[in-house]
């Protein structure tokens, strides 16, 4: 697996537009949902993880109706995956959750192979 420095430009990255929330209770959902509120992050489609998708691929995961499973338990551990927003807004999201008192999550951005991984088992 190799790694790729993110940028600070305008481009958008790989995949559908939408961050995928896993692993969140209903209350840190709901604070998130309200962070990304802000802005323009409000266009940016969010789709919770439930219980029920572990073995759901990112991929389907991400092109789930917004808001699905904001309501429903998951007990994975906490994530942010990104998909297809610009690298200036990934900086300026993870910068805004650092002002937060959430825990912090683990942070990921959608790839051609990782969107081929089940929620629960990252790398097949």
């Amino acid at each position: 697996m190799s790694f790729k420095v993110v940028g600070e430009s305008k481009k958008r990255m790989y995949g559908p537009r939408g961050l995928l929330v896993c692993g969140f209770s209903k209350e840190e959902r709901t604070a998130i949902k309200k962070l990304l509120a802000k802005k323009t992050f409000g266009q940016i489609p969010l789709v919770f993880s439930a219980e029920s998708d572990r073995q759901t691929l990112v991929k389907e995961m991400l092109a789930k109706t917004p808001d699905s499973g904001q309501n429903q338990p998951c007990f994975l551990e906490r994530a942010i995956i990104m998909s297809g927003v610009t690298e200036q807004e990934l900086h300026y999201i993870m910068a805004e959750y650092k002002k937060t008192s959430l825990p912090k999550p683990l942070w990921a951005s959608l790839t051609p192979t990782s969107e081929k991984w089940t929620i629960e088992s990252p790398g097949g």
